[in-house]
């Protein structure tokens, strides 16, 4: 890989919700409440005099930020020069400031990006981490909730504000309908816990990462250093179907092997849904992520979760996220993690996230 751009985790863990990390009631909340968590996450913040911040980062992300103008909030992904990903987040766009907020595994990579490829004399990236601190609210009541906090919301999808609530600043971004949480609000760190608290005695469930990681499995959304390895290009982990990427953006780095992909070919993995069989309800192997199919190997398990038993079709069951060869359809029964599943479209037929 390239010298200025590092690649992703070489060898990426596989994600594991067991029995006991999220309750039965936080599914409830996913399909007719809310829940409001702190994500893990870095926070970078790219400022510059004019469009310098705005314009160095349209040249980076396989997003536009650019399009939509101020207030834009957007997902994608910074990628090396050969179209690989790096690190993916949602980015901010408020007036000559840039805010990426990405996985926590891919802070240092993000600045390390943003260090090299960005010229000071346009914009400087900072690492805002330890003083900023992020909410997401997920759920189909999370609109109702926002409003009965009293906190200022977005009118529409891929949109961020500035407001305040009790004479506290912060920003609030609604994200697009098929992400795994509705609202993600931006605080200074000291008054975390104060907003949350505002949250929850609005209706919302105060919950923890790991709720927010079964929600992005359940939306088929990839993470970092489970889904993405050193080799993943954004097609083949559904960057199409959840917006992270534009075929009519200008120039981006890494965007030649990504619009030739989409226009001339198609990706020979995809990620995909694992229903694992019921009976008995046996957990997949921990440690083995393999994938056969008619005795083949066609890919690996990328993450696996309990989802409780709240009701619906899927429920009460284990499921899984894994990259497998485009050529193992949907329906199709393979051996994964040492247990038989089911390949499913995503995202599962489960709990929404988004507002209803």
């Amino acid at each position: 890989m390239s010298d200025v751009f590092p690649s992703a985790p070489s060898s990426p863990a596989v994600t594991r919700l067991e029995r006991d990390a999220v309750p039965a009631e936080i599914v409830d909340q996913l399909r007719a409440g809310a829940i409001v968590a702190p994500p893990e996450v870095g926070i970078i913040d790219l400022l510059g005099p004019g469009e310098g911040a705005i314009t160095c980062f349209q040249g980076l992300l396989t997003s536009d930020i650019e399009k939509p103008g101020d207030g834009a909030f957007v997902y994608g992904a910074l990628l090396t020069p050969k179209g690989m990903l790096v690190v993916d987040g949602w980015a901010a766009r408020l007036g000559s400031r840039v805010r990426f907020t990405v996985p926590v595994e891919g802070r240092e990579r993000a600045l390390t990006v943003l260090q090299r490829s960005v010229p000071p004399r346009l914009a400087r990236s900072s690492d805002r981490t330890e003083d900023t601190a992020v909410l997401r609210i997920a759920g189909a009541h999370a609109v109702a909730v926002m409003g009965a906090a009293g906190f200022p919301v977005p009118h529409g999808s891929n949109r961020v504000l500035e407001g305040s609530v009790s004479g506290i600043a912060l920003e609030v971004a609604r994200s697009s309908d098929v992400a795994p949480f509705v609202f993600q609000v931006t605080v200074a760190a000291d008054h975390l816990a104060a907003m949350q608290r505002r949250l929850v005695d609005a209706g919302a469930h105060a919950s923890t990462p790991e709720a927010l990681e079964l929600a992005r499995i359940l939306a088929g959304w990839p993470r970092l250093a489970s889904e993405v390895d050193e080799k993943t290009i954004p097609q083949e982990v559904r960057f199409d179907e959840i917006g992270g990427v534009s075929y009519t953006k200008g120039c981006y780095t890494g965007q030649e092997t990504v619009s030739r992909l989409h226009f001339r070919g198609h990706a020979n993995r995809h990620l995909r849904g694992l229903l694992f069989e019921t009976d008995p309800p046996a957990t997949p192997a921990s440690g083995w992520s393999a994938v056969t199919h008619e005795e083949r190997d066609v890919g690996r398990v990328t993450s696996v979760a309990w989802l409780p038993d709240g009701g619906g079709s899927v429920l009460g069951r284990w499921i899984g996220l894994a990259i497998v060869r485009r050529e193992v359809p949907p329906g199709a029964i393979v051996r994964a993690a040492g247990r038989e599943a089911r390949v499913v479209e995503l995202p599962f037929d489960a709990p929404r996230v988004a507002p209803a």
